[in-house]
């Protein structure tokens, strides 16, 4: 097989063009600091920079979610102890909480109604919104694998069911639907996109 046959190419630009690609792709090695014998460059996709950033919001909303539940729950070990009453797990507080055998302080009062009303950290819109954003985030928006998040989500609520002992308070049961909302409108979105 011969290569006389290919038309149209000269010696001339194909070392030019070359030369000049070769030239251009050294500078921009050297540039980002790659150094100047760079054999292969590693360039991260798209893809990579999405996990980065995913892995980067799943970590604040870790973060985040760890530092309030703190705060709530040296809200209400505060208010158990100056009841005179303890717990040595975090489920015995909660079903001290759910049998409703505790009295509340004015100011314990007015601190829990912020953080639960609607738009409170602990309401049923900013709560139903971390639940997903951080279901999409663990999901990297894999179809698959938001409808895992989503089972995840019901397993969890189930087992925070049984952790209080009874049903949980209506806040509890909003919040629920409205993250099944949101995954509902998430699927919506996608067959709509697909059409």
């Amino acid at each position: 097989m011969s290569l006389n046959g290919v038309s149209g190419v000269s010696n001339t630009n194909t070392t030019t063009n070359y030369a000049t690609t070769a030239a251009a792709e050294k500078n921009s090695t050297e540039s980002k600091g790659y150094g100047k014998d760079a054999a292969a460059v590693y360039e991260p996709s798209a893809e990579s920079k999405t996990a980065k950033s995913n892995s980067a919001l799943v970590a604040k909303l870790k973060a985040d979610q760890q530092n309030r539940l703190t705060q709530m729950q040296n809200l209400v070990k505060d208010m158990f102890q100056k009841q005179g009453k303890a717990f040595s797990t975090s489920d015995q507080m909660w079903k001290m909480l759910a049998n409703g055998d505790f009295t509340v302080d004015p100011e314990t009062a007015k601190a829990a109604k912020e953080a639960i009303s609607d738009d409170g950290y602990w309401g049923v819109n900013q709560t139903s919104q971390r639940i997903f954003d951080f279901a999409q985030a663990l999901s990297g928006g894999d179809e698959k694998k938001m409808d895992e998040m989503l089972e995840a989500f019901k397993k969890g609520f189930g087992q925070a069911t049984k952790a209080w002992g009874k049903s949980l308070p209506d806040i509890s049961q909003r919040t629920y639907d409205s993250v099944l909302e949101k995954f509902e409108d998430y699927k919506k979105s996608l067959t709509t996109e697909t059409e």
